[in-house]
């Protein structure tokens, strides 16, 4: 038997440390750096003196609340293009593949931030924010389905978990570096050096993209069966011939067998929906809707905001404080990463979801007493660090996770594309309408996001099936065989674990340990 196929002389753990590296890291640094790229950088007064329309520094009264407006459009045009870009991959990510997607998504980006970094005009910089979300959405779309589609059942969680610790590197990044360059002498650098320090991950996805092995998955969809062997053998690090790779191709093969009848998302709503596709695109969409919604991107992009204007500190102190929270979330961020494949999804959702309605809860109590009560302020501190320490246990990588495994194979681009899109509308939503709604309902704001955030324990319990160290395609039967959507989740927990071979589900089901639908009837439910 020969040695493991090779890409840029790597395979195995190797090969896939590499693909973090040269794409996974750039592509999900890039998207938390550049949607908080302008939350510091606004508050400047050489950027306020180039941009004057968008001005909230220097005004005041109904010229600042319309300033206010417009910086609000631009900072979100990046979420106008990402929610395009994402939906682009509906049809460009099952056309071109997963490389070529990303690939397109490098040279979008490079664009935009090209035009923002030399921007002398608000119009040149916003049409440069949408160019430049374009190219981030597309990344937040096929960089997940990419990643989950080249791991093993085992490592899945880890690796695509990954994507939300370096989006929050990214945002931390982005405050350290944004506040370091505000000590420059006055001068436009202090905001185009942060703009132009983001290009470096754009052209590094540029240049590796293609040495890096396809999805196996993607390429068995397109009848390319030789060079999926190939590159899956040279991700698990096992010579092509080897008979884990035949099995595992051939349960892709007929994985999509049993669903190639058509591709189209106008089956979900088909009065023949038998594989309940519309029911996992619900919980896609209503995960990413989530995600937002619970408060993490009011923190994320307007911490500053918060500690300056809501609890009184001083700008500097401001500035500190948001970077340190952001830091601090990156390092919880790594929680995630040991837990998702240990303690599963549904688990660390549910713990998630109820320590960001407490701390919002909280959060709600304590700015209620206003910025003098000295006391109330040091708590708000302390429960947005806390914050951040329960968001990105189950939000900060395990909702793009998820809906990649729910999702069928040949539907799992445009459903991860479709809820992606979903997640940067909501995106959008947060970052148009947070300074209005700190400025007039203050404290009651927080109210909303944790009565959203209560939400999520319930829903996840109910209708979310675990889906740690199972069978992407076994997954596929729990859906279709269920007798009704509330069979779903326990069905779920009775899946055998880890990559199960077809060979060897015929023989756990001719040994009487599974029934005929690949279930183990002797497991008990977790």
């Amino acid at each position: 038997m020969g040695s493991p196929p090779k890409f840029m002389g790597l395979s195995g753990r190797a090969l896939r440390i590499a693909q973090v590296a040269y794409i996974v890291a750039p592509s999900f640094i890039l998207f938390g750096y550049n949607q908080a790229g302008l939350g510091p950088l606004s508050g400047l007064q050489s950027w306020v003196h180039m941009f004057p329309q968008i001005d909230t520094v220097n005004t005041s009264g109904a010229l600042e609340a319309h300033n206010s407006t417009s910086k609000g459009a631009v900072v979100a045009a990046f979420q106008c293009g990402a929610l395009f870009g994402a939906l682009s991959c509906v049809y460009l990510g099952d056309w071109l593949g997963r490389r070529k997607t990303i690939f397109i998504g490098a040279i979008l980006s490079i664009i935009g931030q090209v035009l923002q970094t030399a921007a002398y005009s608000l119009v040149q910089f916003t049409v440069g924010r949408v160019i430049l979300g374009f190219g981030i959405g597309q990344f937040s779309v096929a960089v997940p389905v990419w990643q989950s589609e080249c791991s093993a059942a085992k490592n899945r969680g880890r690796h695509v978990v990954a994507d939300g610790i370096f989006m929050c590197l990214g945002f931390a990044l982005c405050n350290w570096i944004d506040f370091a360059c505000s000590k420059i002498h006055y001068s436009n650098l202090q905001w185009r050096i942060p703009l132009a320090i983001s290009l470096s991950g754009s052209l590094l996805i540029l240049f590796t993209v293609f040495l890096l092995p396809e999805s196996p998955r993607w390429l068995v969809r397109v009848n390319r069966i030789e060079e999926a062997s190939r590159n899956l053998a040279a991700i698990r690090g096992v010579p092509e011939e080897d008979e884990s790779i035949r099995n595992e191709i051939a349960g892709i093969e007929s994985s999509l067998e049993l669903t190639a009848n058509s591709a189209s998302l106008m089956e979900m709503f088909s009065k023949n929906d038998e594989e309940r596709l519309l029911y996992r695109f619900c919980l896609c969409v209503g995960l990413q809707f989530f995600q937002q919604m619970c408060g993490g991107n009011l923190i994320s992009v307007y911490a500053s905001t918060i500690f300056k204007e809501n609890l009184g500190m001083s700008s500097e102190m401001s500035s500190i404080l948001a970077a340190c929270a952001l830091t601090w979330k990156f390092l919880c961020s790594f929680m995630a990463f040991y837990s998702i494949d240990r303690l599963g999804r549904r688990f660390i959702f549910m713990v998630s979801g109820t320590g960001m309605c407490l701390c919002m809860t909280a959060l709600a109590i304590t700015t209620s007493f206003g910025s003098e009560n000295k006391a109330a302020s040091i708590a708000s501190v302390v429960f947005i660090f806390l914050f951040n320490a329960f968001y990105p246990l189950g939000f900060l990588g395990g909702n793009f996770l998820y809906c990649t495994e729910v999702a069928p194979v040949r539907l799992r681009v445009a459903m991860s594309a479709i809820s992606t899109a979903n997640h940067w509308l909501w995106n959008f939503v947060v970052v148009m309408i947070t300074p209005v709604a700190l400025d007039t309902i203050g404290y009651q704001y927080y109210i909303m996001y944790a009565i959203l955030s209560a939400c999520i324990p319930a829903m996840v319990f109910f209708f979310f099936p675990e889906t740690m160290n199972r069978n992407l395609e076994l997954l596929n039967h729990v859906f279709r065989d269920a007798p009704s959507p509330w069979s779903i989740v326990s069905m779920a927990k009775q899946l055998p674990e880890g990559d199960v071979t077809e060979a060897e589900l015929a023989e756990m089901t001719k040994n009487g340990k599974l029934d005929a639908g690949g279930f183990c009837e002797q497991k008990e439910s977790v």
